[in-house]
Formats: structure tokens, sequence, C-alpha cells
């Protein structure tokens, strides 16, 4: 018998958390069989086991966080667990309390001989990532589950993420509430594999004490066996309103329910009430006048920031408190560009690529980072030097399901504008639902915001470090101008605004290349010139 010791998955990475074990107590498991799933702050590992033997204990539950160097769970060697299993055994004839007991304690927990239930153990879904937060479950207790069937969604500092079946089976128990909070390498829900369900007298003397166990532990289970779908913010409106999911009709896919479903319900709903109320119109009035009353009495809702929005606060608050920001703006008349643009735009699509200006406002941006270096490099932690990257990572900030993220496309400089076109494409759908992979999110350099997306002009965007610079986009307005004859015609304007890192880049260096980016951007043929 010997614990496991959990052992170094990252450099830097002193806990993880267990999202899901892959295995029971009482489990045999085989050398190299993944026995459990971590997540750390940067990726999801699966832990292997050392060698063939029996699973004794689990250390950890689903969402708890596991030390690196400590005890995982306890391993016993094949040949040393065979004399242990057959030992319980031979008493049960001589004592039937002894017995007894044992039933009751496998109504809440399955005796290692049984393994009808397993816990699904919550895997590393990113590396460094200890805990996640539970956003959706998409089943119930008692719901039947069929391999890699979406189980639940689950959030982290980095991403949303989707944990599905290992098998298919019986959903016996959910370990966590949604908007709780579950650690990695611990029991996210427990289920009765399909395949352990065939018996049909040992899961007929398995009934009571799982009618018990249900009874007790979860009395809304046979109610909430057809899950109704919705999102969580939904949910909240429908607690709100003291109404029942199941009453609303869904709208969306599948039969989910929608913001608009609930308030159209309560529109309906209020119909009837108001019925007596037209004939009584002091009563109408009572009624308008307690409500009024009992607003200002509801309860504050309270929100934990977690997940994405969590490691929003950590990197902007240090990058607002240690970096001295310097913002410039400029007008770029970009009326040539999107000429440029509608010209090359059909035969990227002919091509399955979807141009739009990004790609151009990046390749410009790598041409003019060859004449002003220090907007593409980073300091040292000591700020003692100045690292000169050979290449340009272009991030994208991208409003997504969870949260803000800017994933990067890798060496802009080497790309063509239709290999940039479609990274754009692949990272702004991989962010808006939340799954983008850790590979994209490292090893930025420098990077757009786009806010012009969404209506805004000027801003003075935080630098995300360790980069130096970042560049907000604003939208582009039809605006009058002078022409070269003195008359006013009407231009494409987008204004955007730079924000340096005033350590190392001042006022000069970032107008003189605002300047030869601009150029690029007016005058877009000049590109071909300096494109390698």
């Amino acid at each position: 018998m010997s614990d496991f010791i959990l052992p170094d998955i990252g450099e830097g990475i002193v806990e993880c958390e267990l999202v899901k074990w892959l295995v029971s107590e009482g489990d045999v498991i085989e050398e190299d069989q993944p026995v459990a799933e971590v997540m750390t702050d940067k990726a999801l590992v699966e832990i292997p086991a050392p060698y063939k033997g029996r699973v004794t204990r689990l250390y950890y539950k689903e969402g708890d966080i596991a030390k690196v160097h400590a005890p995982l769970f306890e391993l016993v060697d094949e040949s040393e667990g065979a004399g242990q299993a057959t030992a319980p055994t031979s008493p049960e004839p001589a004592n039937s309390e002894p017995a007894n007991e044992a039933s009751a304690e496998s109504a809440t927990r399955p005796a290692p001989d049984d393994g009808t239930t397993e816990d699904f153990i919550l895997p590393d879904i990113g590396e460094g990532i200890v805990e996640c937060e539970v956003v959706e479950w998409r089943v119930a207790e008692g719901d039947e589950i069929e391999e890699d069937q979406p189980v639940v969604d689950v959030m982290t500092d980095k991403a949303m993420v989707e944990i599905t079946a290992p098998k298919a089976g019986r959903v016996t128990k959910l370990y966590h509430q949604q908007q709780a909070m579950a650690r990695v390498h611990a029991p996210l829900f427990a289920f009765i594999p399909r395949d352990r369900e065939e018996p049909d007298e040992p899961k007929a003397k398995a009934e009571p004490a799982a009618q018990l166990a249900t009874a007790t532990a979860s009395p809304v289970a046979t109610a909430s066996r057809q899950r109704v779908p919705a999102s969580p913010a939904v949910r909240r409106l429908v607690r709100e309103h003291e109404l029942n999911l199941a009453d609303i009709p869904g709208s969306g896919k599948d039969g989910r329910v929608l913001k608009a479903d609930v308030l159209a319900h309560l529109e309906d709903g209020s119909k009837p009430a108001q019925a007596p109320a037209v004939a009584d119109d002091t009563q109408a009035a009572t009624t308008g006048g307690a409500r009024r009353q009992a607003a200002p009495e509801q309860e504050v809702r309270v929100e934990p920031i977690r997940g994405m929005k969590a490691a929003m606060v950590k990197s902007m608050v240090k990058s607002a408190t240690t970096i001295p920001h310097f913002i410039y703006s400029e007008d770029i008349d970009v009326t040539d560009l999107l000429k440029l643009r509608e010209q090359l735009k059909p035969e990227a699509e002919a091509r399955g690529s979807r141009l739009t200006l990004m790609p151009l406002f990046m390749k410009a941006i790598a041409l003019a980072v060859q004449e002003y270096p220090v907007l593409n490099s980073q300091l040292n932690d000591d700020v003692t030097e100045i690292h000169y990257l050979s290449q340009c990572n272009i991030g994208m900030a991208v409003d997504g399901k969870a949260g803000l993220m800017v994933p990067n496309i890798k060496g802009v400089e080497s790309l063509s504008l239709l290999g940039i076109a479609d990274e754009v494409a692949r990272l702004t759908e991989a962010a808006r639902s939340g799954r983008v992979s850790q590979e994209d999110l490292k090893g930025g350099t420098i990077t757009i915001s786009n806010i012009g997306a969404l209506g805004g002009t000027y801003a003075a965007p935080i630098i995300n470090a360790p980069e130096v610079a970042i560049v907000a986009l604003g939208r582009t307005q039809k605006l009058p101008r002078f022409d070269a004859n003195g008359q006013v015609v009407e231009r494409a304007i987008m204004t955007v605004s730079w924000a340096g890192d005033h350590r190392i880049i001042d006022g000069g260096t970032i107008a003189r290349f605002c300047n030869r980016w601009k150029g690029y951007l007016e005058s877009p043929q000049t590109m071909l010139l300096h494109m390698g």
C-alpha cells in the first residue's frame, strides 16, 4: 500500500484543482490508466496510474485544491490488495450487524466490491487552474446520459469549458450547485455506468436503499428529471418571480427557455390576475402601492467575481498601477482601405475566408513595428532590460461568453492577409464561445481592441502586460474633409487611441510609429513595397 504523490505538472505550479476522478475507491486500475484530471492555471492535465493495483482511498473530492508533492490517492498493489479484498468477506455470515452497517453505508458510498456508482473527477482544465465555477448543469439527478454527452459547463479564469460524460449511465448525484466553485481532482458528479445496471437481483436489493438516499439527499430529483434548458440568468429571473421553469414554454433551441419567454409568461400570468381588478380600481391602486413600497426592501443581489472576471481584475489592476500609461489619439482616413477591402473580398470569399479590416490593421502594425521595434518589446521584471521580440504576435480583445479574452495571432509579419483573416475568424469564434486554447492566449506582444464595433470613438485602453503598447480602434464615421483642391468631400474617418508604456516609449516615438502605421492604412498599396 502506498500513496501516489502528485508530481510536478508545470513550471512554478504548486497546486491544482481536482477536476474529475476517473476512478472510484475500490476500483482496480492498470498501469498508465488515467486516474484523475487536474487543472492548473495553464492547462488540463491527466494523471496516470504508476502501476497496476486497487484504489483504496481518494484524498480529495472533485473541486478540491490538491498540492504538488502531496498524496493524491492511495493505491494497493494487486497482490497486496487481493488478500485484503477477500478478508472482509469471511466474517460476514458470523455477524449480521456489520453486514447491515455496510449495507447502510453503501447507500451513500458504494462498497468497493460493488462498484456500481462512480464519481466523475474533475480533470485538469488548464495549467495552474485549481478551481472553476459551475456555470450550468446540462443534466439533473436521475437523468440518463450517453458517452461524450455534455454534462456541465464550468468557467475558469481563462475560458468556458464543457465537461462531457466519460461513459453512458445514470446520474445519481450532483456534488455542486450552479455558481458554486468546483475543485480540480475532486468529484463533480456521481453516476452508475450503464454496463453495471444489467443484473436484476442486485439492482432490486439496492433499490430501497437508493430510494432512501434519494429521498433524503435530493427530494426534488424526481421532479427535476425532465430538466428544462435555461441559462443561469433566466433561472435567477424565474426564482425572483417565484415561478416554475417547467410551466414556461421555451422558444429557444431544444425547448430552451429564454428571458423573453419568462417576460411573456409574466405578462400572460398577470392578465387573469388583473381581470377582477378591472372592476375594482381601489384594489388595483392598493396592489400597485404595495408593490411600490415593497421594492426598496428587496435584497441586493450579490455576485462573486470569479473566472475570467477575477483574472481581469488582477491583470488590469496590476497594469494600471505599475505601468505609466501614455495616451495618443489620431484620426485615420480609411476610405481607400475600405475600397481595397471591397475589391479583395470576393476573391477571399471564393477561397473560404472572411476578409475584414482587422487583418489589414494587423499587417500594417507588423510592418510599422519593423521600423519601431520598441513597440513590440517587453521589460524584464527588474525594469533593467528591454527585450526586443523577434515575432509580432498581435492580440485582439474579444468580448466572449466567458468574459474579455485576448487571443493572439502568432507571427503576423510572416502571414498573408488571407492567413491572418483565417486566424482572426478562428480565434474570434473560439473566444466568443469561451473555448480558446492556452497556446492562443500566451505569447502576445501587442494588442488591438476594437471598441468601434460597439460604437465607441475614443478610449484610454489599459496595456495588456507584459506588452508595452495597445491600440483601441474607434468606429468609422463619414465626415467632411477638404481634398487637394480645397473642396469638401465625404471621407471615412476612424479615430484610434494608442496607450504606451511611458517607461520606455516616449511621445515622439509613439507619434512617429502611429504616423507610419497611418500611412500604410491611408495608402494601403504601399504595404506591398514592404511585405517580406
